[in-house]
């Protein structure tokens, strides 16, 4: 979960799922173990690696160079990728024995590489006072446990919002609020689609967390720790009532959303509303022409979403010989004030509430991104995410491809859904 689009995300894990196979062999054993830095009270040097562009480049430049000062015998080597490129050199570097000290890491691979025993557990180092895991937002203190091992620590935060082209809706009268079910939603979609002429909605079939949050408003959830939470035949309702959508209007043409890309349909004008991360709602107003807000996630009973909050994060890997200067700089960019005003949410809501306090957002995108998950904090909807198993990045992949073959009439939502879980049953089954 990052800040780039979803075509950059299907790239990368395509990417990402058919290189990381050869992780195993090499990383099993390995490590500095959870001691001391092993530097000899002399000068240190760590590698940081994480994906971004040039503008976050920049921004961790800053920041680096404030910890620098602070601790001058910790020198910080940094590397930086596009999201594909960032995976593909991480996997060789970790197959060869020889990877980062400190990655930028995300949920969907952080029970692969625990099972792989590629990333440090940092709970000897919070014990040994070099990491704080407190002064967390709510619902990010736990985030990245796995079997009782700190695999990582969160930078930042996002949840899935509504994101709504507000002219549109201001047109067709409808006023998207907290509680407002999914009957709600679906006959607003209709009002938009009579008074504007417009799609509702960008069609959701094909986001797997979209339809996360659908499977835990009824109990269920797309992943457990192990698996598929959920049965085919949920898919086939799903992915059929999709498809009666699209044939209706409520959902925009299927082949007019893939002709934008890597534009979104919304931006693109094609449609009123769309699911996604609500930090992506920073590229509506750079590609549209329209003013774009946050609504609420529709529910079942008008109580409960199932949200959570998704984070990048900060991983040490266990190959590393200075675990303790490991721990000292992720420390440091997660609580330093001064980081939280450099780096604002280009990574997401900061996660901690010291650097949250510290940034002030001028922007109107930054203020509601801000306020939407102060909200959804406070209302108490958020509950604890599930770390994806070895091989969800492989899942979703296939996720996202069948539910385009689906939406472009290539197969029919039995076909897609029987696929889907053929693929998935092999992607979980090979990564364990």
């Amino acid at each position: 979960m990052g800040i780039r689009g979803q075509v950059e995300r299907r790239t990368f894990l395509k990417a990402a799922g058919v290189t990381v196979a050869s992780l195993g062999a090499t990383a099993v054993g390995c490590g500095g173990g959870t001691g001391g830095s092993g530097g000899g009270g002399g000068e240190v040097t760590i590698r940081y690696a994480w994906w971004g562009a040039d503008d976050r480049a920049k921004k961790i430049n800053q920041a680096i160079a404030l910890f620098e000062k602070k601790y001058p015998k910790i020198k910080v080597k940094t590397d930086f990728q596009p999201y594909a490129d960032f995976w593909k050199k991480f996997n060789t570097q970790a197959a060869g024995g020889n990877p980062p000290d400190v990655i930028q890491n995300a949920v969907t691979f952080l029970r692969k590489y625990a099972a792989r025993n590629v990333l440090l557990d940092l709970n000897p180092q919070v014990k040994e006072g070099n990491l704080s895991t407190q002064g967390f937002r709510a619902g990010l203190e736990k985030f990245a446990e796995i079997d009782g091992k700190l695999l990582g620590v969160p930078v930042g935060s996002n949840s899935m919002g509504y994101i709504i082209d507000e002219k549109l809706y201001e047109k067709a009268g409808v006023t998207p609020e907290f509680g407002w079910t999914w009957n709600d939603w679906v006959a607003g979609l209709g009002k938009i689609k009579e008074k504007t002429g417009v799609a509702g909605d960008a069609g959701p079939s094909g986001i797997m967390y979209y339809y996360d949050l659908v499977l835990r408003q009824r109990g269920k959830a797309f992943f457990t720790d192990k698996g598929l939470g959920f049965e085919e035949s949920d898919l086939v309702t799903e992915w059929t009532e999709a498809m009666k959508r699209t044939r209706s209007g409520l959902y925009a043409n299927p082949k007019r959303v893939e002709q934008l890309k890597p534009k979104s349909a919304t931006a693109g004008g094609i449609s009123a509303g769309e699911f996604t991360w609500d930090n992506f709602s920073v590229r509506y107003a750079a590609e549209g022409k329209s003013s774009y807000g946050i609504a609420p996630i529709p529910t079942i009973d008008g109580r409960k979403t199932g949200q959570y909050l998704g984070s990048l994060m900060l991983s040490g890997t266990r190959r590393t010989k200075h675990p303790k200067e490991v721990a000292t700089f992720i420390n440091f960019m997660v609580h330093d004030p001064e980081v939280g005003r450099i780096m604002g949410y280009d990574r997401g809501v900061l996660a901690t509430q010291k650097q949250f306090d510290a940034f002030e957002p001028t922007d109107k995108v930054s203020k509601q991104i801000a306020a939407y998950e102060t909200k959804i904090a406070q209302s108490g909807v958020l509950e604890p995410i599930t770390p994806h198993p070895a091989g969800s990045d492989v899942v979703e992949t296939a996720f996202m491809r069948l539910a385009t073959e689906l939406s472009l009439g290539k197969a029919s939502p039995g076909e897609a859904a029987q696929k889907f879980f053929a693929e998935a049953k092999t992607a979980l089954s090979t990564s364990d």
